[in-house]
């Protein structure tokens, strides 16, 4: 995002941000809450759900306001920064001696007919190969990669080492997210790929089962890791792009006139290209040319547009 954006539209997409990297992050899990119930609640609302729903949903809040908050400050990445994350998100769930602590029995990944399909390493390595990812993070190699790599290869690694004994998902979702931040990846608090996981967790979970436990060959992992930041960028954009039109419009017309869908078009299509003309308008929102020059001359009565030139194929339509 390299483009300055309005304070009042990066608070608006950090907080929808916040709601939906929480929301999707939980969902994948199990949590039965929706979007709109996890917006009442990072809003301070009051809410009736199940007290075990509203714990994971304000553990995960807390988490991802630490990475915000410290990510980009962190020097050198600990097993400690893990398990505070790991701390934050399960405190009140877990028991006090499994929260914020390794895990001290082995486990298995099972899948939804409880067939095992990964058994993570046994629980007295988990300390020692925390520690390993750590030394790694903060190495030079891991340093001049391209941070978003980086941060693929550290989720990945993460969720075979499978460190604890419940929440390694969420966790393992907020390192990479807080390794992007440490390593300067430009993502201004708005950035999530919690909804991108979620919204096809089949995909999210057989990218993370590609990989061949004797080969190690995590390239396909990556692959779909990589689209997935891309796949958000672009989201970003266009949140970004539509709330500046929006905002646009509201100084323009104030909250109480309201424009048709075909006149929506031809102000991103003036916002775009500058300007506008009749048989551009007709030809987009596929009317006849009398009906886009009506809906052209009444932007142009409420202040939104001017036009440009005698009526007539030279004449076009700009922002007033």
């Amino acid at each position: 995002m390299d483009a300055p954006i309005l304070p009042s539209i990066e608070k608006e997409l950090k907080l929808e941000a916040l709601i939906s990297r929480t929301h999707h992050s939980t969902s994948i899990e199990g949590n039965r809450l929706s979007k709109e119930e996890v917006a009442i609640i990072v809003s301070g609302g009051k809410l009736e759900a199940r007290p075990k729903d509203k714990k994971e949903v304000l553990n995960y809040i807390a988490a991802l306001k630490f990475v915000d908050k410290y990510g980009p400050s962190i020097k050198q990445m600990t097993p400690a920064v893990v398990l505070k994350l790991h701390g934050l998100i399960t405190k009140g769930i877990l028991s006090a001696r499994q929260s914020g602590n390794f895990r001290d029995k082995m486990v298995y990944v099972i899948d939804s007919f409880g067939r095992t399909v990964f058994t993570p390493p046994k629980d007295n390595e988990v300390p020692h190969l925390v520690k390993d990812l750590c030394a790694w993070l903060n190495s030079k190699e891991a340093m001049g990669f391209y941070p978003v790599l980086t941060a693929g290869i550290a989720h990945y690694e993460f969720v075979r080492i499978h460190p604890f004994i419940d929440g390694n998902g969420r966790v393992g979702r907020a390192l990479a997210t807080l390794i992007l931040y440490k390593l300067n990846f430009d993502i201004k608090d708005f950035f999530t790929l919690d909804d991108y996981y979620n919204e096809d967790r089949a995909s999210y979970y057989a990218a993370l089962q590609s990989v061949d436990p004797e080969s190690i060959d995590i390239t396909q992992w990556l692959e779909y890791f990589v689209e997935g930041v891309m796949v958000q960028i672009n989201r970003i954009k266009k949140e970004v792009y539509e709330l500046s039109v929006d905002k646009h419009l509201k100084e323009k017309i104030g909250g109480q006139k309201r424009l048709s869908g075909r006149q929506i078009e031809a102000f991103k299509c003036v916002r775009r290209h500058g300007k506008i003309t009749v048989g551009e308008l007709a030809a987009l929102t596929k009317v006849v040319t009398r009906t886009a020059l009506r809906d052209l001359n009444k932007m142009r009565e409420m202040g939104i547009l001017k036009l440009i030139g005698k009526t007539g194929r030279s004449a076009y339509y700009e922002l007033a």
